[in-house]
């Protein structure tokens, strides 16, 4: 009995403890930017976090970050490289060998397990705000006691329920033996076990009275502490948007004198410190010192980035406005309808070089493709990013306005997403855009694309011809795809829907890997999920190494084939190919659509920024064309007579241009046709067609505000 006591814990110290989190610590790589690549980190696993610093001295004083292992997902990639995503983002990590892969792997495994049962209820919203030394060291001391509190009641409970069924058998023998005088040593023994059941139930309440009292000494200084920071936080957000409404009245100020600021800048911030690009600048800020001192850090982030602009969340609501769609359409029957005037009813207040930029909705795809090591990996993101420029379509059934010859639209995110693009509508008949992109993060991308569309009697099919061009930075990958044929279906009667059916054949050329993606046609009485997308990414000797599935209008995951064997017979009496993979990981999922988008043309949020009117951008900007204006502004009779005076102006420019050419030809003059501003036709080297290649000069007429040679078309 003597032993079983001694197995008890303590009722006032912890007696058993949790494996040691402590366990796991050194050098490790991790992805930092685009310009800085991997960076050595040196991160430090303790109690269900994963810290990190730029050297071990920055223990003592400055943390860059921690990543929560409770809710972090632990993914293993090759080449020593292992990825943590946690509240959203994901932290990118390699180990110099793939033994030391492993050992971090399983601490951290291990440390994630042990942090679930540990997990208390805190804001665990991504933020990796260093805390004050002295303050985490407390924390995690309380933490720590009531872990062992809480083994110590599991020990309770474990031992309680053992010595009461041995209690209980005991009982039940002395019962069955009452009768009989030789019961001694049944009664010693009943004695012996009430008594260890009374020892095991008084330190589990010792140690549950422990549990409370640790518990209720702390939670009022909790409860205080998140008070305070709630009001940290609110007053930081507070300064900042003081601080950007000054930025913005400085901006504009030099904009209109900018003789009165001349000057040199000043270079007092040269030894200041650069965070890692992953950590928010709000982080870096937030480390809980003096109100002062965060002021200070926040100006210091403002001289180093300009805050981002925000961006307008809404536009006026899409009036109900009837028309006889009937009385329209029924001439155009078999017609291409960019040659068919339209009313603005038809229309969405984006024009089509709008939506061509709208592609770049996920572009946050092609940042991550840009770092991946594997071009396979590469493959199956610049896929997903494919796909994903149709799921803003799934309600918009409302077509863009036709762009202007010469019409313009640029979209400069470089502060929030590190690119910017310029397209240009470089044919009017047929209708053809041309279209490039520069990201900071290591990619370009371009494309030139013209829209065939006709009108079927029920439907309405949009054919969209030519290639989109990726090149990655770093790699040099160089990957061309084209678009699928959209379809609106019941345009006479019935409730508008949209289609996206075809395949997409996507290139390497550099590596020679392919990936062919099946959008699925809907189909009443077929069992398919409506608006399937499939895939299989194979390497230039056709080895399938990712099936990829999902929707257009919601997800796409990839799996990775580890075996593959020839089924039974398909259609045609083809054998099927049988892939096993391992579980499918989610490449892209759509962002929810903003609050009241049904009246909103059912934009994205991206979608509702395009139209935002923006200084300093060309004359010929989509933004500057009054009837899309007055239509998103829901003056839709003064924007059809808008529509109506462009279309003419059109029309008499381009019988002047016509009237030109046939006098060079009577004249036995060279003819050369419309010469778009901003892009040149060259000869494509990859896929041997003509095509057109940004020229540049743009964002340089922009920084100079000099737009003497564009046309004046609106």
């Amino acid at each position: 009995m003597d032993e079983l006591v001694k197995s008890l814990p303590s009722p006032t110290l912890p007696g058993l403890h949790l494996p040691c989190l402590d366990a796991h610590k050194g050098w490790l790589f991790k992805w930092t930017n685009y310009l800085k690549g991997y960076q050595r980190r040196w991160f430090v696993l303790s109690n269900g976090l994963l810290s990190y610093y730029r050297t071990q001295a920055e223990m003592a004083h400055t943390c860059r970050g921690t990543i929560p292992l409770a809710t972090a997902h632990i993914g293993v990639g090759d080449a020593c490289h292992l990825v943590l995503t946690s509240g959203g983002r994901s932290y990118h990590l390699k180990a110099t060998s793939e033994a030391e892969c492993q050992r971090w792997v399983s601490a951290l495994q291990q440390a994630k397990a042990n942090a679930t049962v540990l997990m208390h209820h805190s804001d665990d919203s991504g933020d990796e705000a260093p805390i004050p030394h002295e303050e985490r060291a407390l924390t995690q001391g309380v933490l720590k006691t009531l872990a062992s509190k809480l083994d110590d009641l599991s020990t309770c409970n474990e031992l309680i329920g053992k010595h009461g069924a041995a209690l209980q058998r005991s009982l039940s023998e002395l019962e069955e033996l009452r009768a009989s005088n030789d019961n001694t040593d049944k009664v010693k023994a009943v004695n012996e076990r009430a008594t260890l059941f009374r020892i095991t139930s008084n330190a589990m309440l010792n140690a549950c009275r422990d549990f409370l009292d640790v518990a209720e000494s702390h939670s009022r200084r909790w409860q205080k502490a998140l008070h305070y920071e709630r009001e940290q936080r609110h007053h930081l957000e507070e300064t900042i948007e003081q601080l950007a409404k000054q930025h913005n009245s400085l901006e504009r100020a030099w904009r209109e004198n900018p003789s009165s600021y001349d000057g040199d800048v000043s270079d007092d911030n040269e030894e200041a410190e650069f965070f890692d690009a992953m950590e928010d600048s709000t982080n870096v800020c937030s480390k809980r010192t003096h109100q002062h001192s965060s002021v200070c850090c926040i100006s210091q982030t403002i001289s180093f980035s300009s805050l981002r602009r925000t961006r307008r969340t809404r536009i006026p609501d899409k009036p109900n406005y009837s028309l006889n769609l009937w009385s329209i359409m029924k001439n155009c029957i078999g017609k291409d309808l960019s040659r068919i005037p339209m009313p603005v009813n038809f229309n969405e207040p984006l024009s089509m070089l709008q939506r061509l930029t709208e592609d770049l909705e996920y572009s946050e795809l092609l940042d991550r493709a840009a770092r991946c090591d594997s071009s396979l990996e590469q493959m199956c993101l610049v896929a997903a990013f494919s796909v994903s420029s149709y799921s803003t379509t799934v309600h918009r059934t409302a077509k863009p306005f036709n762009p202007l010859l010469g019409e313009t639209y640029e979209l400069d995110r470089l502060e929030e997403y590190g690119y910017r693009s310029i397209s240009e509508q470089i044919s009017h008949h047929p209708p053809a855009a041309a279209h490039h992109v520069t990201s900071q993060r290591g990619w370009t991308l371009w494309q030139h694309i013209t829209i065939d569309s006709k009108f079927r009697g029920k439907y309405i099919s949009v054919m969209p011809l030519g290639n989109i061009h990726l090149q990655f930075h770093s790699s040099g990958n160089h990957y061309v795809w084209s678009k699928v044929t959209s379809t609106v279906h019941n345009i006479i009667v019935g409730k508008l829907w949209i289609d996206q059916s075809g395949d997409i054949d996507i290139v390497n050329t550099t590596t020679k890997d392919t990936c062919r993606l099946k959008f699925s046609p809907y189909s009443y009485f077929s069992r398919e999920v409506p608006r399937k997308v499939t895939g299989v990414v194979e390497d230039r000797e056709g080895t399938a190494h990712y099936i990829l599935s999902g929707t257009w209008d919601d997800k796409m995951e990839s799996a990775k084939i580890v075996e593959s064997s020839q089924g039974g017979g398909g259609s045609e009496g083809k054998q099927k190919t049988v892939y096993q993979t391992l579980q499918p990981k989610l490449l892209w999922k759509k962002y929810p659509l903003p609050e009241n988008a049904e009246n909103m043309h059912f934009f994205s949020s991206l979608a509702l920024t395009l139209n935002e009117p923006e200084e300093g951008v060309a004359p010929t900007d989509s933004r500057l064309r009054p009837d899309q204006r007055l239509m998103e502004e829901g003056l839709w009779d003064e924007a059809n007579i808008q529509k109506q005076r462009l279309e003419e102006r059109q029309r008499q420019e381009r019988k002047k241009r016509e009237a030109q050419a046939n006098q060079a030809l009577e004249d036995g003059q060279d003819i050369e046709g419309y010469q778009p501003l901003w892009f040149d036709r060259k000869t494509d080297e990859n896929t041997g067609d003509a095509t057109y290649f940004y020229k540049g000069g743009y964002w340089e007429a922009k920084e100079r505000q000099n737009w003497s040679q564009c046309p004046r078309i609106f």
